[in-house]
């Protein structure tokens, strides 16, 4: 008896090792097209974000040319954007922005991939308790990079108000890392690597909130570069900018070598 059941096992393996496991049952087969997109809608609304991919994904394989092709892939792009899988919802954005190129909803596309990034942006600083303008700054420029696009080629989009916005922030996100670096060169005496940092600041952000400090680090400098000329002419300019500057209404003597402390960060 033992035996036959043992027989019975293997030849029951055999049959699966050939046929394979059974697959999974398709619950939109022979289904329409308007059919499956109602599902994922139901789903999107349902905030069932997976369940929705599972049907958008279907509904676009199966009907590549179809009148809901386009506006799958937006609604995918949107639901991985709602899983918070910034790298799936940019992926699906630039698919959709080749295959597209015309739609008119192409700036919703530049906009939901700044977004992504966005939101990338504060799931890190969630993660590591930091900053991200102490970290590397990449998923920061992939944002405002997106944003900059969308409002490069669509100056009247009705998402350009949230996405200026955004970008002010990341400029000074962007400016800050920068200053970030130029802190710690000034700390370790690399005075040259820490003023083209400044610099950088100044002629690529000249509107964020970080050019006072880039100044001062580019006076200290040149203070400690030995170069007076171009530390007097940072001084005018910052007087001339920024007269309630730390660096006078604290009565800092600029003659002595540590003056520049006060805005030293840890």
């Amino acid at each position: 008896m033992r035996i036959a059941i043992v027989v019975i096992m293997m030849l029951f393996l055999e049959s699966c090792a050939i046929f394979g496991a059974p697959t999974e049952l398709d619950d939109t087969k022979g289904m329409s097209a308007d059919r499956i997109y109602a599902l994922a809608s139901e789903k999107l609304t349902d905030k069932d974000y997976e369940k929705a991919i599972g049907y958008l994904k279907k509904l676009e394989s199966r009907f590549p040319n179809g009148k809901y092709a386009a506006q799958a892939q937006l609604d995918m792009a949107y639901a991985y954007y709602k899983k918070e899988d910034a790298a799936q919802c940019v992926s699906t954005v630039e698919r959709f922005i080749k295959l597209h190129p015309n739609h008119p909803n192409l700036d919703y596309a530049y906009y939901l991939k700044g977004v992504a990034y966005f939101k990338q942006r504060g799931l890190i600083e969630k993660a590591t308790f930091q900053d991200i303008s102490d970290r590397d700054p990449k998923v920061l420029t992939q944002s405002f990079l997106a944003f900059k696009d969308l409002l490069t080629l669509y100056p009247e989009t009705r998402y350009g108000k949230d996405a200026t916005e955004r970008m002010i922030y990341l400029k000074n996100k962007l400016a800050d890392h920068e200053l970030h670096v130029a802190r710690h060169y000034m700390k370790v005496n690399a005075y040259v690597a820490s003023l083209n940092r400044a610099k950088y600041v100044i002629e690529t952000y000249p509107d964020s909130n970080f050019v006072e400090e880039a100044l001062v680090i580019m006076i200290s400098a040149y203070d400690n570069l030995g170069m007076n000329d171009f530390k007097e002419d940072n001084l005018r300019i910052l007087k001339q900018n920024y007269p309630n500057s730390a660096m006078f209404t604290k009565g800092k003597d600029t003659k002595k070598q540590d003056w520049w402390k006060f805005w030293d960060k840890d």
